[in-house]
This record gives structure tokens, C-alpha cells and sequence, in this order.
């Protein structure tokens, strides 16, 4: 079952919560390096849980990391991992928690090196899912092939995130995502003959 046929069933706050994150974010490219590493962190916690306990916990999520701020999460010292543990907004999982810091020193030097963090994506894009999955299980922590499957899903560098016949489907075309760039490159080549 698709998370597009999913979200009809919902009913109440669930199904505020899940069609918010499925009609506005979900398979969206994001284009802000602080916001792609929010992601990461989110899909690294929802591992072993349910996506609906991590987008209900987003915001403190958000306040608990400095709204993702990869230069302030990479400086974290001991006292801030302690914070983080004894934080009930979050998921307190120290290998989580190690995971996040660990990966902004990593995007840090991604930055350094390509530019962005985006810029590195784009660099290695494309790629099939089980290519992505050894990069990233190469370059991050806590990066296994679900995890990795889901972010590059949601943030546009695999297709899947939406079915053909969801209205969706085509507000996320028109974001361009980059799994759809052989597609842009073919249809410009042949605007141009």
C-alpha cells in the first residue's frame, strides 16, 4: 500500500499530520542544506519507530537541534549530548543522538569540498538505491538502506515517493526533482532542435 492510498483512510489529527507532510513535503526537493540534514536527522529516528511519532515530535526536534543548524550541531560537546538524552521531545537514543552530530561534522566537509551539501548529492546523482546506500553508509553514520532509500525519496533523489495517479504527483513534478533530470534534459534537448 502507497502512502498516497494511505492517507484517504486517515481520519482526525492523523490525518491532518500525515496529508500536511505528504501534500507539501514528502518527494519535495529541499534546497537549503540545514533542512536537508533535518531530514536526515528525522529519518534516522524514525528507524524502528513510526513516521507518525517522528513527525509529531518535528518541532521539538527542530528546538532541541538549533532548527538543524549543521555548524551549531557539529560543534555539540558532551554537556549538549546529555541535553539531548534527557530530552523527552525527542527520541533519546544516544547512537541517534552520536549519529546527528557526527553526520554535520561530515556534511561540514562536504560543504568544504563541493560547496553544499545539496551540491554533493547532485554530484553523485544519479545513482541506483543500493550505489546511494554504500555512499552513504560510507560518508554517514546510522545510514542503513532504508533510511537512505526514505531520505532520497522524500527529498527527491529517487522516485516513489508519490504514485502516478495522486494529485500530488504532479505538484511534485513541477518542483523538478532530480531523479526526474533525464527526463528535463531529454524534453530541453528537444525544445531546442
Amino acid at each position: 500500500m502507497s502512502y498516497c492510498s494511505y492517507i484517504p483512510a486517515m481520519t482526525g489529527e492523523k490525518k491532518a499530520l500525515h496529508g500536511n507532510y505528504h501534500d507539501n513535503y514528502y518527494g519535495f526537493p529541499i534546497h537549503d542544506d540545514n533542512e536537508l540534514f533535518g531530514r536526515l536527522i528525522m529519518e534516522i529516528n524514525q528507524a524502528g519507530l513510526s513516521w507518525e511519532t517522528i513527525l509529531k515530535k518535528e518541532a521539538t526536534f527542530r528546538k532541541a537541534y538549533h532548527q538543524f543548524n549543521i555548524k551549531k550541531v557539529a560543534a555539540y560537546t558532551e554537556k549538549d549530548r546529555e541535553r539531548l538524552m534527557a530530552d523527552a521531545g525527542i527520541i533519546r537514543n544516544r547512537l541517534k543522538i552520536n549519529a546527528a552530530i557526527e553526520n554535520a561534522k561530515s556534511i561540514l566537509q562536504l560543504q568544504k569540498e563541493y560547496g553544499s551539501f545539496e551540491k554533493w548529492l547532485d554530484h553523485h546523482h544519479p545513482k541506483t538505491k543500493e550505489e546511494w546506500v554504500k555512499l552513504f553508509k560510507k560518508t554517514f553514520r546510522f545510514t542503513g538502506g532504508e533510511i537512505v532509500n526514505e531520505f532520497l525519496m522524500s527529498t527527491g533523489y529517487l522516485p516513489g515517493a508519490h504514485v502516478e495517479s495522486c494529485p500530488v504527483y504532479k505538484k511534485v513534478l513541477k518542483a523538478r526533482p532530480a531523479w526526474n533530470s533525464k527526463v528535463k534534459s531529454q524534453n530541453s534537448k528537444a525544445g531546442n532542435k
